[in-house]
């Protein structure tokens, strides 16, 4: 039996985290979905650079948009909503068989907005109207500004993806902010079922620390955090605040594990995958690291729901010298000063491919 399919079948979605219009148009996508039991998508400003950027794939519908006058960040979504929204359509099977609950697909709010709570909201509300997808989740960091956008956009019914979440704390914040604007619907007789997921960062720990700690210690950190998230969020749905909850015919907010691609050339390349299996979750992953997994990956049971040695594995790196409340708010912060960078490269290549398209256009008229 494929891995995939081992892993689909503990309850665990996988979702590719990657889109281009590349692996749209040649079925790369159709055949994830058919062959490796991919049922949903996340994407970043860094996959629609690097798309954007890899050939001409993209021309045709930059001029299109040039032509209705659009261009930075309002052609950026219009580019990506053409993916996306084709990629949510392929994902229907999945929606309507998990009765709503799996065949998502992802966009972010611009990182530029990070630190306007209200302007995050509006950006939330419109993009997500504009796409006309039930099954597309709004991406909005779990920030301290974030999470007052996140529960008020639950509240006016947009479905979110809650990115950069690198601990147990930052988690149960997120969660508290879906509960809260859940609550908020049910208190004033609205439908409660907006879904959401909360998306925690993994490889990123074992990047961060790689040159810091003993060779008995690589690549365990990202993992104990899984394992210690991971109960607090097993925990969490069996508190009688969430049972109440879901009991009015809401979709529980599932936890995403997010950053599983193997950073680390001498460490197993399905590494994060065989660790952090567990129903009731979900495994955003590179598409090589997909197929390395369906190739040759091995399923070893599920994760423990009392987290296993996390907290034994977390002290033995608090006593080699990693403060690791100190390091997530710092791989928080890092990360949304890195998706700014992102962006900001995503801006200059749409102003460049569209000043080439446009030099194109008119250079074709002129031979005209």
């Amino acid at each position: 039996m494929n891995p995939t399919q081992q892993l689909h079948d503990l309850g665990q979605s996988i979702w590719l985290d990657n889109i281009t219009r590349g692996i749209l148009d040649d079925g790369t996508l159709a055949r994830f979905i058919a062959e490796d039991n991919v049922t949903g998508l996340t994407s970043n400003p860094s996959i629609f650079d690097k798309a954007i950027a890899g050939g001409h794939n993209y021309d045709r519908a930059v001029a299109d948009l040039l032509a209705q006058g659009q261009q930075g960040e309002e052609l950026f979504f219009s580019l990506a909503l053409q993916d996306l929204t084709c990629a949510a359509d392929l994902f229907k099977p999945a929606f309507h068989h998990s009765d709503g609950v799996d065949g998502f697909v992802s966009l972010e709010v611009s990182p530029l907005l990070a630190d306007d709570t209200h302007a995050t909201i509006e950006s939330a509300v419109a993009l997500h109207a504009k796409a006309r997808r039930d099954n597309l989740f709004i991406k909005i960091p779990g920030t301290p500004a974030g999470i007052p956008a996140i529960e008020e956009s639950i509240y006016r019914g947009v479905p979110i993806n809650v990115t950069l979440l690198f601990s147990r704390e930052q988690y149960l914040a997120a969660a508290e902010a879906w509960m809260r604007g859940i609550e908020r619907r049910i208190a004033e007789g609205k439908s409660p079922n907006v879904d959401s997921v909360a998306s925690v960062f993994i490889s990123r720990w074992d990047v961060a620390v790689a040159d810091q700690v003993p060779a008995e210690l690589k690549d365990k950190l990202g993992i104990a955090i899984g394992q210690r998230t991971y109960k607090a969020y097993c925990d969490l749905r069996a508190t009688p605040r969430w049972k109440k909850i879901v009991a009015a015919g809401v979709h529980p907010q599932r936890l995403l594990w997010a950053s599983t691609g193997t950073k680390d050339p001498k460490a197993s390349d399905t590494l994060y995958v065989e660790a952090l299996a567990a129903p009731d979750t979900i495994n955003t992953i590179p598409d090589k690291t997909i197929l390395a997994f369906a190739d040759h990956g091995k399923l070893r049971g599920a994760m423990d729901r009392n987290g296993g040695d996390c907290e034994h594995v977390i002290a033995r790196f608090n006593a080699a010298g990693i403060d690791d409340a100190a390091l997530a708010g710092k791989l928080q912060r890092d990360g949304a000063a890195a998706f700014v960078k992102s962006w900001n490269d995503l801006l200059g290549r749409i102003a460049q491919k569209s000043s080439a398209v446009a030099s194109q256009a008119a250079g074709q008229g002129a031979r005209a």
